[in-house]
Parts: C-alpha cells; sequence; structure tokens
C-alpha cells in the first residue's frame, strides 16, 4: 500500500498528500484520512481516464481481436473485464497497473466466499439468491476457459495455473463487485463542466445509477441479468486511488466527479483533521452492503433498537399470487392471474415488492398489486382494456380482502425464517460471535424488524373503527346506535 500513491503520481495522477492519505482502520481495512482540516470543494486527487482500468483502456481486446471477443461472448456482463485483469496481473512488472493491481484486497468477507454452514445464518434473507456463484462459475467454465485456451501467445501456457483460475477469477470478480465505477464516454456534445458521477447510488437502482460501485454480472440473480447486459460493459471500470475510499450509511463527505480527460474527488462538506474521508455506496441495506462488501452498518435507530436505516425486506410477487390461487376468490384462475402479472410487469417492471425500514405506511405498489389479484373478472376486462393497474388505495369494496392477502403474505414471508427475531438478540449479546456470524444475524434480523413492524401496521389498518364498521355491514349487522347523554 505504501507504494500506491507513488505509482498513482508517475502515471499521471494528481494527489493533495498535505491533505489527503492512506490509513488503515480497525476493521475496515484501508482507507482516506484527512490529514489537515480540509474545506468544502477541495480537489483531493485527479486519476486521468487513461489510468482507469476497463476494457476500453486494456489492450487485450485489440489483441484479441473484437470479433473473437464476441465470438467467446466476452463483451457481454463482466467475463470480459475480469479476463482483462487477470491478463494485467500476469504481465506483472510489464502492466502499468502491476502496482495498483497488488494494492487491491485478495481475501473477501462477502459471502461469496463462505462455507455452506455460513450460508445456512442468512437462510431466508434476500441475500442468498443474489450471490450467483453457481453463475459466476459457469461464466469462467463457458467464456473465460475456452477463450484463455484459443490464445496460447496471449495466455502463456506456464501461467494457466497461476493467473487464470477459478480462485482469481472469484477474487478478481468480487474487486469488481467492491470497487468498480461506471466512468462513461465524454459526451462532447454536452456543456464543459464537471458531471457528477460519485458513489451516490439510488438504493432501489443500484444496478442502473451512473456512476456507482456495480454489480458483478455472474454474482447477481438472473432477473437483472437482462438490464445489466443491456449497458455497455466497457462503461465499467477500476478507477485508482477512488475506490480506496471506505463508505458508511449517512457518512460520505466526498464525491467523485468526472471530467472529459479526468476524474476528481472532491470533498462535500468540511472534513476535520483526523476524520475519515467517506465516499458513498449509496444508502445500502446490510443485505448489499453484506454480499458486496461483506460488513454491514449499525446504528441506533429512531424507533428503538439497532439496525441500518435503509434496510429493506423483499417480498416475491408469487408469494401473493400463490395465496390467491389457494383461495380462489371470485372465481380468478390460473391463466387469469397470469394475464394480470403480464399486465404488472409491463407497467411496473418489478415482480418483487420492497418494503422499506422507514416505510411509515404500507407500500402503495403492495397495495395495487394485491388490488389486481383480487379484482372482480369485470373489473379485470376494464383495466386489461385501459392497461391500467389499480390505484394503490384500500376501498371500501375490496379494502377488507387486500389487508387479509398482504397480512397472509408478510407471515408466508417472514415464516421462512427458521429462528425469531428475539433468538436472533439474544445470539448478539454473545461476545464471542464469529464476525460472520454476528453479520448475517443482524441481516436477517433487519429484515425480521420490518416484518414485524409492516404486519403491526397491517393489523391496525384491520382493527381501526372505520374497517370494524366495514366487517359489520359486510356480515350484516346493525351499526349500533350512538347513547343519548341523560340530563
Amino acid at each position: 500500500m505504501d507504494q500506491l500513491i507513488p505509482w498513482f503520481v508517475s502515471q499521471g495522477g494528481i494527489v493533495d498528500t498535505e491533505h489527503f492519505g492512506l490509513a488503515e482502520f480497525p476493521g475496515q481495512g484501508w482507507g482516506a484520512v484527512a490529514l489537515k482540516n480540509i474545506p468544502e470543494g477541495h480537489v483531493l486527487f485527479s486519476t486521468p481516464r487513461t489510468l482507469t482500468l476497463s476494457t476500453r483502456s486494456c489492450a487485450l481486446l485489440d489483441l484479441f481481436g473484437s470479433n473473437s471477443w464476441a465470438t467467446f461472448h466476452l463483451h457481454e456482463g463482466w467475463a470480459g473485464l475480469i479476463l482483462c485483469m487477470m491478463w494485467e496481473e500476469s504481465r506483472v512488472q510489464d502492466s502499468k497497473w502491476f502496482q495498483y493491481l497488488a494494492s487491491l484486497p485478495s481475501q473477501f468477507e462477502t459471502p461469496m466466499f463462505w462455507s455452506g454452514e455460513e450460508l445456512e445464518e442468512l437462510h431466508g434473507t434476500s441475500v442468498v439468491g443474489k450471490i450467483g456463484k453457481i453463475e459466476a462459475e459457469n461464466d469462467y467454465y463457458n467464456k473465460v476457459v475456452p477463450a484463455v485456451k484459443s490464445r496460447p501467445d496471449l495466455f502463456l501456457p506456464e501461467h494457466l495455473d497461476r493467473w487464470y483460475t477459478l480462485e482469481r477469477y472469484h477474487i478478481m470478480g468480487s474487486r469488481i463487485l467492491s470497487r468498480s465505477f461506471q466512468v462513461e464516454r465524454w459526451d462532447t456534445s454536452e456543456d464543459e463542466g464537471a458531471h457528477p458521477v460519485g458513489m451516490d447510488i439510488d438504493s432501489a437502482q443500484t444496478s442502473e445509477q451512473v456512476g456507482g460501485h456495480r454489480d458483478q454480472v455472474g454474482e447477481e440473480d438472473n432477473e437483472d441479468s437482462d438490464d445489466e447486459d443491456s449497458e455497455d460493459a466497457g462503461d465499467v471500470a477500476m478507477v485508482p486511488m477512488a475506490d480506496i475510499l471506505n463508505a458508511r450509511y449517512g457518512c460520505n463527505n466526498a464525491r467523485l466527479f468526472y471530467e472529459q480527460l479526468e476524474l476528481k474527488m472532491v470533498t462535500t462538506k468540511p472534513i476535520a483533521a483526523g476524520d475519515q474521508i467517506w465516499n458513498t455506496y449509496g444508502e445500502l441495506p446490510n443485505s448489499e452492503l453484506l454480499r458486496r462488501y461483506g460488513h454491514v452498518d449499525v446504528f441506533d435507530l429512531p424507533g428503538g433498537g439497532q439496525g441500518n436505516p435503509g434496510d429493506v425486506v423483499e417480498v416475491p410477487a408469487n408469494v401473493f399470487v400463490s395465496l390467491v390461487l389457494s383461495v380462489d376468490p371470485k372465481g380468478v384462475s390460473a391463466e387469469t392471474l397470469r394475464e394480470r402479472i403480464d399486465l404488472w410487469l409491463e407497467e411496473s417492471g418489478d415482480d418483487t415488492l420492497v418494503i422499506e425500514a422507514e416505510d411509515a405506511e404500507i407500500p402503495p405498489a403492495l397495495i395495487s398489486f394485491v388490488r389486481l389479484l383480487l379484482l372482480t373478472p369485470g373489473d379485470w376486462e376494464k383495466a386489461k382494456e385501459k392497461q391500467k393497474l389499480p390505484k394503490p388505495k384500500l376501498t371500501e369494496e375490496d379494502g377488507l380482502a387486500v389487508l387479509d392477502v398482504i397480512k397472509q403474505g408478510l407471515q408466508r414471508r417472514l415464516d421462512e425464517f427458521p429462528s425469531s427475531i428475539e433468538a436472533d438478540w439474544a445470539l448478539l449479546s454473545k461476545p464471542d460471535l464469529p464476525p460472520k456470524n454476528r453479520n448475517a444475524i443482524i441481516v436477517r434480523a433487519g429484515e425480521k424488524r420490518i416484518l414485524l413492524e409492516m404486519l403491526k401496521k397491517v393489523g391496525r389498518l384491520q382493527n381501526s373503527p372505520a374497517t370494524e364498521s366495514k366487517k359489520r355491514k359486510q356480515a350484516g349487522q346493525v351499526e349500533p346506535q350512538a347513547k343519548k347523554s341523560k340530563r
């Protein structure tokens, strides 16, 4: 790590070494530190675009040939960038990125590298389905291995067992997953000036938002692969020096901006001497922080307890579909439900309902989706003709049924966890708990907390005076008359 800044400067990078330094932080690894008080708007360093490592800047693609590159599908997803990084690493001192690659971590605490027993601790969370280890290894064997064997002049046979192994593939993929940025080509038609590409990613759009740490194709669930493949894989780049900054929820004080020839890290608020310089990965939930970076964020929460304010829980839409099918309301058939789901996907694009920790009410999308499933045949024909989803509000006609389906669906999702939240809290009180176990418990407890809170909100709505009145009307009961006060 001592050689990183000298190498960076030797390659045309500019660093304000009077204010900006590197330090090792307990539990976080290496990061950036303010050596002096730094004002807002201060440029900490500038990275030349030519120093970013991508399939565009690496010579391998030209040497391999773009047609052959496409033949092995290396232009799809991130397999091509991983291969570029493996090739550059194999060149050792002949690669201009040698010192940079040597500074990157080779050990990760992410679930990609957990044992089967350790992964059991994440049972029920949304993390397990997104690790994508099998998909990553399929890319390695179906794309990278055939490409490497086809060009022994570029990938020396004596290098194969050292630089091009599955283990190195996973390491390079994890480096990309945790450290890469989207660096688009400079659009000369735009006005001159700085354009933000910092890691300020919307947590709901981490795969699409410009300029942040990215998801690795092959380490994602298949649901996102189409979106990833439709983007230009050449935009994904490793950005030396920018990726050394750590991140923590709500702590960011610097941001990456790009210009025509360079990328600049600029402070977004004053930073005191000795403080860590933070970028942001977006306000990500602990499930994503653990999957990508191998850590979690824990804070005191406004409503009591501890957790990450950005936590979410994902409920697959088919949980609610199966519930509706099981009771077959109003003659709704499986075929009709498929049509309704197609309309939902066309109009919303989501097959997963997301509930956020800070949701004060039932998410509108969840209400709209369940209402769509429960439409009478006549109302469905009208909705289909208009290609319009139901409004996200509880009505007198279907409000009780909607609440009942939502409650059952949330309970089913909660039941996927093998332990209770009380059991999780008891485990977290143990001082000798291994870090991986602790992180897994924090993630699953966070998801359970959200589900339990939302179930309470649904219960309050079901038991509200207005709802009780609706129940009596539906049961044919006479509304109780208000008693006159005696005088």
